[in-house]
C-alpha cells in the first residue's frame, strides 16, 4: 500500500497545534465548572489543579480527525461514525467525572456502552491463531468489549504524576502508528499521529511541574483511541504476533494496571479503589523525584515500544539487543534505588 505522508503529518501538526493553543482555554473552562483537583492522601500535587486538560487534546485530536477524514480511501463511514460517538461519549462521562466524581459502577456503564457502540459499528478484535482462534472467533465481539474497557483504565490508571499519562501514550501512539505503516492500515495511522500530536502539545503544560491535568476527560478518551486503533490496525495485521506486539506497544499501563488488580485481588480489596501501590509511587516513594520517575517510565515504554517494532519488522538481532539492554536497564535502576535506601538508613 502507498502511504500519503503528508495526511500523517498534517494530523499530527494539526493535533498538536490545536492541543497547544486550546489548552489555556480549556484550564479556564475547568476552573469555571468547579473541576479541580484538591490535595489528597494518597495524590501527589500540594496546590488544588485544574483538571479537563484533556478537553484540549479532543479539540486537537477530532481538529486533526475531521480534516483529514475526507482524503482518506476506504474509509468505512460507519466505523467512522462508531468511532466518533462513542469518543464523544467518552468525553462527556470523563467531563462529569472531573466535575462530580461519578462512581466506578456509572464509569465502568458508561465505558460498556461506548465499547458497545464500537463493536456494533463493525470494529472488532480479528487476528489469527490456529487453532484457538478459531474457537474464539465467535466470542469476538465480547474480547473486544474487554479490550477496549481495559486499555481506558489502565491509561487512566497511570495517570498519576504530571505528564506520565500523556507521555506514555504519545510513545505508545507512536509506536502504533509505526506498526500501522508497516501493515499498511491507513485509519488506524491517522488516528495514532492524530494522538501522538495531541499528547506532545499537552505536554509543555501538563509536565512537572504541571499547569493543568488532563482529568478523566483526557485520560479515558487516550485510551479509548489506543484502544480502538490497535483493534483497526494491529490485531487485523499482525496475525499470531498482535497479541505480543499490542501489549509491547502499550506495555507500561497495561502491566501496571495487571499488577493492581492482583494486589488488590490478594488483599481482598475492590478492584476498583485507589492506592498508592502503582509503578509510580512505588519509584517516588522509593527515592526518585517526580521527574525521575516520569523519565524512568519513559524510558522503559519507549524500549519496550522499539522491541515491538524490532519484533514486526522481523529484525531478531537487533530485538535481542534491545532486550538485554532492558535487563540492564532494570538492573541499574534496581541497583540505583537499593543504594538511595541505603544512604537513608545511614542518616
Amino acid at each position: 500500500m502507498a502511504h500519503d505522508w503528508l495526511l500523517y503529518i498534517a494530523a499530527f501538526s494539526i493535533a498538536f497545534g490545536v492541543c497547544l493553543v486550546t489548552t489555556p482555554y480549556a484550564k479556564k473552562i475547568a476552573k469555571k465548572l468547579g473541576a479541580i483537583d484538591y490535595p489528597k492522601s494518597r495524590g501527589l500535587n500540594k496546590e488544588p489543579m485544574p483538571l479537563m486538560g484533556g478537553l484540549a487534546m479532543v479539540a486537537g485530536f477530532y481538529a486533526a480527525l475531521f480534516i483529514v477524514s475526507p482524503f482518506l480511501s476506504n474509509l468505512s463511514k460507519r466505523q467512522f461514525i462508531g468511532f466518533v460517538i462513542g469518543g464523544i461519549l467518552i468525553v462527556i462521562t470523563g467531563m462529569f467525572d472531573d466535575a462530580y466524581e461519578l462512581s466506578p459502577k456509572v464509569k465502568f456503564s458508561a465505558q460498556l456502552v461506548v465499547a458497545v457502540i464500537v463493536v456494533l459499528s463493525g470494529i472488532r478484535l480479528d487476528f489469527v491463531m490456529y487453532p484457538l482462534w478459531e474457537y474464539l472467533k465467535g466470542f469476538s465481539p465480547i474480547l473486544t468489549i474487554i479490550w477496549i474497557i481495559g486499555i481506558i483504565n489502565a491509561v487512566n490508571l497511570i495517570d498519576g504524576v504530571d505528564g506520565l499519562a500523556a507521555g506514555v501514550t504519545s510513545i505508545a501512539s507512536i509506536c502504533l502508528m509505526i506498526l500501522c505503516i508497516i501493515s499498511g492500515t491507513e485509519l488506524a495511522v491517522v488516528l495514532t499521529a492524530a494522538l501522538a500530536g495531541s499528547c506532545l502539545g499537552f505536554l509543555p503544560r501538563n509536565f512537572s511541574p504541571a499547569e493543568i491535568y488532563m482529568g478523566d476527560t483526557g485520560s479515558t478518551f487516550l485510551g479509548y483511541v489506543l484502544g480502538v486503533s490497535s483493534c483497526i490496525g494491529v490485531f487485523k495485521s499482525y496475525a499470531i504476533l498482535s497479541i505480543v506486539l499490542a501489549v509491547l506497544a502499550m506495555a507500561l499501563p497495561i502491566l501496571d494496571t495487571a499488577f493492581a488488580i492482583i494486589r488488590r485481588a490478594v488483599n481482598h480489596k475492590p478492584i476498583m479503589m485507589a492506592d498508592r501501590g502503582h509503578l509510580h509511587h512505588r519509584l517516588i516513594d522509593s527515592g526518585y523525584t517526580h521527574r525521575q520517575a516520569v523519565i524512568i517510565l519513559y524510558g522503559l515504554s519507549t524500549v519496550s515500544a522499539i522491541v515491538a517494532i524490532l519484533i514486526a519488522i522481523q529484525d531478531y538481532r537487533a530485538t535481542i539487543v534491545v532486550a538485554i539492554f532492558f535487563v540492564i536497564l532494570i538492573t541499574m535502576l534496581y541497583t540505583y534505588r537499593k543504594r538511595l535506601n541505603q544512604d537513608d538508613d545511614k542518616k
